[in-house]
């Protein structure tokens, strides 16, 4: 099968910054969790890329690349080291060359809202970076986190000093940096951490500054709840990430907090969750799906920290759901490489029937069942499915079975 067609040509992705959004057929790998660090990380995937690339993953979110305070590379100090405890410089620019060789792209995640100091300054803070690349005193630092700057444009990351993007040195310091990221260290997409902490309108500028060819952002918050648990109608939740991508001049996607927080409720017996007022997706999917990048877990929320976890039993039902819908699905590596072959097996043949049936983030949707046991849906014109322990298959011999599991079901015409 022939691999090369996934993406774009990169020469002309450098003059077009929507075409990878625009032509919505991504399908998004999340390369770590929380105990990577511990590993030799950037080794380990450089064996994987071939398996990644033959899956049919378009890019590789990796972990912080750059010095950090905490092994997991949240805390970032100097910005323009790129030996972490993933692994080397050298080992990092192998897995680059390597993943470039497979035509996968590699996105970093990019941590701007906070940064740890090396010198006391202004109250005896550590909010001074004397010593190393960018070398900003007190005024790069918000006044809310003990600097000399102005109030934060976003929620606070406490404990540590957040970075004041109202400064113009501070931006102009930090779109050098990406573009050193982009163009000389050889990252293609960018992950934007911590997205509530500062601005949607400097994300924008970010991404004009630097060019990346797909952006993501974290704008987590929390879901609405009630005292019986997770609220049906979470209009609210996705207004306000909509808010956000709307605020970076529609350049960014956003993971889509809200299906998530939805999915895992509804594979517990609740699937009638899975359709909206209107008839539509619940999520970000459902009103925006061209920017919602679905998933089900990641380092926070399920790994070791498992601070929001998916409930392990339902996963592949998860991914039936999120890989055979619009957006822009995305997989955890715990799930593909961890959890045995039977699922890295299932999840890939989800993966090879959303290539084949060219279903993409912009696809149509008709959900025919949300009931307490089923939910089933027809997506383009091409491709049912379903989920739930409910019986349930298409009407009309048109249909073939392309691939089931426990518990859920894909057919195509």
């Amino acid at each position: 099968m022939d691999y090369t067609s996934k993406g774009f040509d990169e020469t002309n992705q450098q003059t077009d910054l929507g075409a990878v959004i625009r032509n919505g057929r991504e399908i998004l790998f999340q390369g770590f969790n929380w105990e990577s660090c511990k590993h030799d990380w950037w080794r380990n995937l450089e064996r994987k890329v071939p398996d990644i690339s033959k899956s049919g993953f378009t890019s590789v979110w990796l972990p912080p690349a750059t010095h950090s305070f905490a092994p997991e590379g949240y805390l970032p100090q100097n910005l323009y080291s790129l030996n972490s405890s993933y692994g080397s410089e050298h080992l990092l620019k192998a897995l680059l060359h390597k993943m470039k060789q497979h035509k996968v792209r590699a996105m970093a995640d990019i941590v701007i809202n906070h940064r740890v100091g090396t010198t006391q300054g202004h109250g005896g803070k550590y909010n001074r970076y004397d010593g190393i690349p960018l070398s900003w005193d007190e005024h790069a630092v918000t006044s809310c986190t003990g600097g000399l700057g102005n109030g934060s444009t976003g929620d606070n990351f406490h404990g540590v000093p957040n970075i004041d993007h109202t400064q113009h040195f501070v931006r102009k310091d930090i779109i050098a940096w990406l573009r050193w990221l982009r163009n000389t260290v050889g990252f293609q997409d960018f992950r934007f951490d911590f997205a509530r902490g500062y601005s949607a309108k400097y994300v924008k500028e970010y991404i004009e500054g630097a060019r990346p060819i797909f952006s993501v952002g974290e704008y987590w918050d929390s879901c609405n709840y009630n005292s019986h648990g997770l609220d049906y109608n979470q209009d609210s939740h996705r207004q306000r990430i909509i808010n956000w991508i709307d605020g970076t001049g529609q350049l960014s996607a956003a993971f889509d907090f809200t299906t998530k927080g939805i999915l895992q409720e509804a594979v517990k017996g609740q699937f009638w969750r899975l359709r909206d007022a209107q008839g539509k997706p619940p999520g970000v999917m459902g009103w925006w799906p061209s920017r919602a990048v679905t998933f089900l877990d990641n380092h926070d929320t399920g790994s070791t920290q498992a601070h929001w976890p998916f409930p392990s039993n339902h996963i592949m039902e998860g991914y039936a759901y999120i890989l055979m819908h619009p957006g822009i699905p995305s997989v955890f590596y715990d799930h593909f490489y961890d959890w045995g072959d039977s699922i890295h097996n299932q999840i890939v043949k989800l993966m090879d029937v959303r290539r084949q049936q060219d279903i993409h983030s912009r696809s149509s949707i008709k959900i025919l069942e949300a009931q307490s046991n089923l939910y089933s849906a027809i997506i383009g014109d091409k491709v049912c499915m379903k989920i739930g322990d409910g019986s349930w298959c298409p009407a009309g011999k048109e249909w073939t079975l392309a691939t089931s599991g426990h518990k859920y079901a894909v057919w195509h015409k």
